[in-house]
């Protein structure tokens, strides 16, 4: 049955708009609590038999609505950066690296949160349940690319950083949090889906065919529609209007505040537009995604409290993109091992981790050029072709063989370079240039401040020496290369904790400043560089989070007992398993 509450129905307790890591975490938690949930999502299901299989199914790969293309990968390029990022059921789950790092205790002193709350004490215990339920093992699938950067690691003196990566993957029953499978299961004594170990194909970014990477539909998620969560896929959020309290003058800040529940307005793909209400929300749609709702929510006066915080410090991880091609196979495939299998520190602190796609996959001969190493800024075209036609005259076999897209992906070594420099941007909502504004698109978000540099120097020498010392070709990113542009798969921050509207969002619980029973929690929270890959600190913030949210009243509790019961001991006993 509905809830009412003061003569008011809502269809449901809870809208999670996304299901990405944010959203899923949120959705299991609050069905566990005995809440109604309606999940969100604008991307499709992916299954093994729908997932590209080479690079040339573009169609089923790339994100671009627009021409009807709805893959799971997008990109969005900005003034500032470019962003790689994931839109599927299951959020950038599917297609990113699964790579699960525990940031140093540092950055709970950097940033918008800061002294907000006592992080180093409360965060320890989200963090092991966000490994635990996402299966974060080290990796067992050791290929050619990360013994090529930790030889190279050696020969520059940094080879004591050199560490194997922990990833959400699935590698025997000797993982940290796996145990023998029940059922199939090893993670969750039966009660979760079947499992099959990795065999370390290079696929984890192109969507995992064989059930072995600990995508958020095989835990978080699983586990929210098995406790009774709706699942709405290829649905997007367009409005979002606080219901008016007509007890109260509309001059009142609390005439429309969200005490009174929302009213949603939908856009499915087949059921076309349709309302729903909801008495409370959370959203997690991605930091830009967050962003570009709020903005949009605020700007045609449907929510017009919303900060004028919103957009400020936006994070990169200061993240650069480099690769080296070796022409012959004298190395081996690139492509074998998981997406990151391993990285190292440079001396001035620089991460540098091992990166690949799997064979087929050519991804970066459509993003990538000849690199300018010695460049502190963009390369003009004029110097592009010099290098150029210099590269064939000189070598013009290994000139040829360097770009062209076959074998790419197996011959390739791309470095995924990181900093923990604070460097930050600022989105804006503002205008669209004329040729935007004639496509339809009268608003749109633009990024403002000073550029983050593309360029890190110490990154681009070490993939020189590699290039040199290893007998391949380096290659960076067109919008790197050519326009100065950093790239980024890590985009976060935009919807920063803080004390009050004034500094901030959300406060320190995720709830929406100015109004009720609305909380965000996604990569829009991070309040500053992490240096390294973002998905555990949001997985943990937002177990933080849905932790303070009381659960529903005993009465309401009855019909999810038993699954709630039955997932809370297994979680225990999982718990219990020696590491």
């Amino acid at each position: 049955g509905k809830r009412y509450m003061e003569g008011q129905s809502f269809d449901t307790d809870f809208l999670v708009i996304g299901s990405g890591f944010g959203g899923s975490v949120s959705a299991m938690r609050l069905t566990e609590k005995g809440y109604r949930v309606i999940i969100a999502e604008q991307g499709k299901h992916i299954s093994p038999e729908t997932m590209p299989k080479t690079v040339r199914d573009i169609k089923q790969f790339l994100w671009l609505p627009a021409l009807k293309y709805k893959g799971f990968f997008s990109l969005q390029l900005f003034k500032h950066v470019m962003v790689l990022h994931g839109n599927a059921v299951g959020g950038g789950s599917i297609t990113y690296a699964n790579t699960l790092l525990q940031p140093e205790d540092k950055i709970w002193q950097q940033g918008s949160w800061a002294g907000l709350h006592d992080w180093q004490a409360v965060m320890p215990q989200h963090y092991e349940t966000a490994k635990r339920m996402l299966g974060v093992s080290q990796n067992k699938k050791v290929g050619n690319a990360d013994f090529m950067l930790q030889k190279m690691a050696n020969l520059s003196g940094v080879g004591d950083s050199f560490y194997l990566t922990d990833v959400g993957a699935y590698f025997s029953d000797h993982d940290k949090y796996a145990h023998p499978p029940v059922n199939g299961d090893p993670y969750f004594g039966g009660a979760g889906p079947k499992r099959s170990p990795c065999i370390g194909c290079g696929g984890c970014m192109v969507g995992c065919r064989y059930g072995a990477k600990n995508t958020l539909d095989k835990n978080y998620l699983y586990f929210a529609q098995k406790n009774g969560a709706t699942l709405l896929a290829e649905t997007k959020v367009t409005d979002i209007v606080p219901i008016a309290d007509a007890s109260k003058s509309p001059s009142d800040p609390a005439y429309q505040n969200g005490s009174q529940g929302y009213r949603v307005t939908l856009q499915s793909a087949d059921k076309g537009e349709y309302q729903i209400t909801t008495q409370q929300i959370v959203l997690s749609a991605s930091s830009l995604g967050s962003q570009k709702l709020l903005f949009e929510q605020r700007h045609k006066g449907n929510m017009p409290h919303i900060s004028p915080y919103l957009g400020k410090r936006i994070y990169t991880n200061a993240e650069s993109l480099l690769g080296v091609r070796f022409l012959d196979d004298q190395h081996g495939a690139m492509s074998d091992g998981v997406a990151i299998g391993s990285g190292i520190y440079l001396g001035d602190g620089t991460h540098i981790e091992a990166t690949r796609y799997p064979e087929g996959f050519n991804i970066a001969s459509f993003l990538a050029t000849l690199s300018n190493y010695k460049n502190g800024k963009k390369m003009s075209l004029l110097a592009w072709l010099w290098c150029f036609i210099t590269q064939f005259i000189v070598k013009p076999r290994q000139a040829w063989r360097a770009f062209r897209p076959h074998n790419m992906a197996k011959q390739s070594l791309i470095l995924l370079c990181m900093q923990s420099m604070p460097y930050a941007l600022e989105m804006r909502y503002q205008k669209s240039p004329w040729w935007r504004a004639w496509l339809g698109s009268r608003y749109q978000m633009q990024t403002h401040g000073p550029a983050i540099p593309a360029f890190i120097p110490a990154a681009s020498a070490f993939a020189e020496q590699m290039a040199t010392q290893m007998g391949g070709v380096g290659y960076g990113v067109l919008s790197e290369v050519f326009l100065n542009i950093p790239t980024t798969a890590h985009c976060m921050g935009g919807i920063s904790l803080g004390n009050s509207a004034a500094d901030g969002v959300v406060d320190k619980y995720h709830r929406l400043f100015n109004y009720q029973g609305f909380y965000v929690c996604d990569g829009g929270n991070i309040s500053t560089n992490l240096g390294v890959n973002p998905s555990l600190t949001i997985t943990a913030l937002t177990e933080h989070a849905m932790s303070h949210i009381p659960h529903k009243s005993t009465q309401l509790l009855h019909a999810a007992d038993t699954t709630r019961q039955n997932l809370t001991l297994v979680q225990k006993d999982a718990s219990k398993i020696p590491a």
